[in-house]
């Protein structure tokens, strides 16, 4: 990801708070999808957030929010090549700025803008291909947790437009099944060059989804092995899209537990090599010298805390006047990692185990 926060981002995160404020936070990339669905997804959200607003708040706050979120909607930049917008308005400002990083479409009603917001908007964003092979046709789709596409190649698609093709002269032309054999090849070949041809454009991990039959005869041919994250056994030529979606969900689940325990594996080196603080009091002082390599932070974990100097917090205890309230040290700390060139990545809940909820490694 971006090591560094853009200035249109602190821009935003540095607005006055006003109750209420709006984040839209969507992808984009006009250069490969349509405006006219591009505008559809986000009139649809805009809706929902006049929905919300006027469900949750009096009729002159939410009018007020809600025409300056239609302002930013209509001067939105269909020429760009960014791969998301994130949209803020609240009753005394409003920003649409443009991003190089995948996102989640995601709303977010709140008083203020939060970094962690658009950075686990980011890192909680999986997009995957899926090659569903049968021995009589292939296709590929582009998936995520909100579209599932199909993409289209210049590879035959379909046996039938190759069935016709000599064979090679070694091909035994009295035996049936090995002719059978020796085109099945023929088209996975054919197949693999397609998904070739849509990862120059696309390069997201694969799943090659099929019959037992057909995948051994696969793997024995592809050129794109580094790509496959996974094989799926099964028959699934006729398989609706909810169906592939649960199929594949147990593999999704596996490869994000896999790359949450690599992070704990991380922790435990640095440890190792006295390089990893502990404790949200301990990080922010490492934070606030810049001393930040990587942060790795359950979801949903917030802080709420008293700053006694620039470099030192305290629990907030709701005693006493020392100290200036902070509402979630968590969400400075992510933003002092990130301005700082160091990146930041969530686990689930209960995976920190011994480094409880949050743990930094120290580039030094």
């Amino acid at each position: 990801m971006n090591k560094s926060i853009s200035p249109e981002v602190m821009e935003v995160m540095n607005a006055i708070s006003y109750l209420p404020s709006v984040s839209i936070i969507m992808p984009f990339e006009p250069k490969t999808n349509l405006k006219t669905e591009l505008t559809h997804k986000l009139k649809i959200a805009g809706d929902k957030v006049e929905q919300q607003l006027f469900e949750n708040y009096d009729h002159e706050k939410a009018s007020v929010v809600i025409n300056k979120l239609r302002n930013l909607l209509s001067i939105l930049n269909y020429d760009t090549d960014k791969k998301s917008v994130v949209l803020y308005a609240s009753s005394v400002f409003e920003k649409v700025f443009y991003l190089d990083i995948p996102v989640e479409e995601k709303i977010i009603i709140d008083e203020s803008f939060e970094i962690r917001d658009l950075v686990y908007s980011k890192k909680n964003f999986y997009k995957y291909l899926v090659l569903i092979l049968s021995a009589e046709w292939t296709k590929i789709f582009l998936v995520d947790a909100k579209q599932f596409t199909r993409v289209k190649t210049n590879a035959p698609d379909n046996v039938n437009t190759i069935w016709n093709d000599a064979p090679s002269k070694t091909a035994n032309f009295t035996d049936p099944s090995y002719r059978k054999e020796v085109m099945l090849d023929k088209f996975l070949k054919y197949a693999d060059e397609g998904l070739s041809e849509v990862l120059k454009t696309m390069s997201y991990p694969v799943f090659v989804m099929g019959a037992d039959r057909t995948i051994g005869h696969f793997r024995k041919i592809t050129g794109n092995a580094q790509h496959i994250l996974d094989y799926v056994h099964g028959s699934y030529e006729e398989s609706t899209e909810v169906a592939i979606r649960f199929a594949l969900e147990p593999y999704i689940d596996a490869g994000r537990k896999e790359k949450q325990l690599a992070f704990i594996g991380q922790l435990n080196s640095a440890k190792n090599t006295g390089k990893l603080v502990t404790g949200v009091e301990n990080i922010w002082s490492e934070a606030c010298k810049k001393n930040c390599r990587l942060l790795v932070v359950e979801k949903n974990f917030t802080y709420a805390a008293q700053k006694i100097s620039d470099e030192i917090i305290v629990p907030y205890s709701g005693i006493g006047k020392n100290g200036i309230f902070i509402k979630d040290a968590v969400d400075d700390i992510i933003e002092k990692v990130l301005l700082n060139g160091g990146d930041v990545e969530f686990v689930d809940e209960g995976i920190m185990g011994e480094y409880k909820k949050i743990a930094l490694i120290q580039y030094y």
